[in-house]
């Protein structure tokens, strides 16, 4: 199939775009820089809407926590800007780039929010959908439309721009989305624990995250897993690691760590540098890329307070660049309650050749699995009632034929499509990307 591709470097552009597939009747697959092109059901269109055009930041109020940019705006240029002010995106977005076996901060904005994507501080610091304020965008009416605002609390009736957030583009064109920042931590620390069992070891994280001491990353890697780490303290624990993070005012987190590790039985505590390195790895489901570039851009995560601009890979995150996965196996993202987490990783393990992780303090799994027929039916099995599964990486075959996201009851398959209908009533945005027919 030869495929059209519509650059606009406009709003206005980018409408007529969609007022011209909607009058043509022909569907549009919306993309921005395509690293994520491989999450998702395949789309089949002979049209290609790129948005990488529309980019910039629009507005950075650093006083008020707020950033406007444009779709299109690579992570690559927002991360660092909000670092040289002492400022991050709390919801920690992945960047999932390399798990597709792309070079990584290719990513943009709009990506990052329409694909829901949050990282192990969405513990603490909540999702994507939380940190969005507003939105610009063309609806498949042809409509340009706003919703939302430029403060944290505004009343604006319906809540449009979280309804975009984990949309996956399939409901507006988005041209312009303004988010929350806050402060960076000035430090941070990682608590590990060594050789735990899955339940022991989600036994502890629970205790962390109930207690007082503010956890803002709670994970755990089975020894397969942590023998990939770029972190040597990790690598070279000699089987399972088991880690907590603590962030915030450095008196208040050495409070809190030594407080931590005497309650949980710590055996190390990692330092800034180290939990960096670890934590981005567990965010970016590094352990299952196959092997890419080491880092290019400037780090995602603000350096320290006082602590310059130098984000090159240091001998405590030194390696060949990321990941030692098999790019073979397909990865799936599941989510349980955290009680459920060892169960359910267990029953996976017993019906297939799974490589997994946890984090979210058990509540996600990730599971990297060898290729077969039943591996749906498996995960899904092993769930039951108890969360939902997500493919997010498998050849375009598979993702044609197996339910990508978690199947969907009638009632919500049916407003789902009567919410997709009040956007897009031709289907002519990004059509089918989660659900067939959707």
């Amino acid at each position: 199939m030869t495929v059209t591709t519509m650059k606009p470097d406009s709003v206005g552009q980018a409408a007529d775009a969609v007022r011209w597939a909607l009058s043509e009747g022909t569907p549009l697959n919306v993309a921005g820089s395509g690293s994520k092109r491989g999450l998702g059901r395949p789309i089949q269109t002979a049209c290609t809407l790129d948005l990488s055009g529309l980019s910039g930041v629009v507005a950075y109020e650093a006083e008020e926590l707020v950033l406007t940019a444009r779709a299109g705006t690579p992570m690559a240029e927002i991360l660092p800007m909000l670092a040289e002010r002492r400022q991050q995106l709390a919801f920690e977005p992945q960047d999932l780039g390399p798990l597709f076996g792309r070079p990584e901060g290719q990513g943009t904005l709009a990506g990052v929010i329409s694909c829901g994507l949050a990282g192990p501080r969405r513990i603490s610091a909540g999702s994507a959908r939380d940190h969005t304020l507003g939105i610009e965008g063309v609806n498949g009416r042809g409509d340009l439309y706003k919703g939302g605002g430029k403060v944290v609390k505004n009343v604006t009736g319906y809540d449009v721009p979280k309804l975009m957030a984990g949309s996956f583009g399939t409901l507006t064109v988005l041209t312009e989305l303004t988010v929350k920042v806050l402060p960076a931590p000035e430090d941070v620390r990682t608590l590990l624990l060594a050789g735990r069992e899955d339940a022991a070891a989600v036994a502890a994280l629970t205790a962390a995250l109930q207690s007082p001491y503010d956890v803002s990353g709670a994970a755990h890697l089975p020894a397969v897993v942590a023998e990939r780490s770029h972190v040597r303290a990790v690598a070279g624990a000699g089987g399972a690691v088991t880690l907590v993070r603590v962030e915030g005012f450095g008196p208040s987190v050495t409070a809190r760590v030594a407080a931590l590790k005497e309650e949980l039985g710590a055996d190390a505590v990692l330092d800034q540098e180290e939990s960096r390195a670890v934590w981005r790895d567990v965010r970016d489901v590094a352990f299952f890329c196959p092997h890419t570039p080491t880092l290019v851009c400037p780090h995602p995560n603000p350096p320290p307070l006082g602590g310059g601009g130098d984000h090159s890979p240091s001998p405590a995150s030194a390696g060949e660049g990321r990941g030692g996965g098999q790019d073979t196996r397909h990865v799936w993202k599941i989510s349980v309650q955290p009680s459920e987490g060892p169960r359910v990783a267990e029953s996976i393990r017993w019906a297939l050749d799974t490589e997994l992780y946890f984090d979210w303090g058990g509540g996600l799994i990730w599971a990297a699995v060898a290729p077969t027929p039943d591996a749906a039916t498996a995960i899904r099995g092993a769930l039951g009632a108890a969360g939902h599964a997500t493919l997010v990486r498998a050849p375009e075959d598979v993702r044609t034929t197996t339910e990508v996201f978690q199947p969907l009851p009638d009632p919500v398959m049916a407003l789902s499509r009567r919410v997709k209908e009040s956007f897009d009533p031709c289907g002519i945005l990004n059509p089918g990307r989660m659900y067939a027919g959707v």
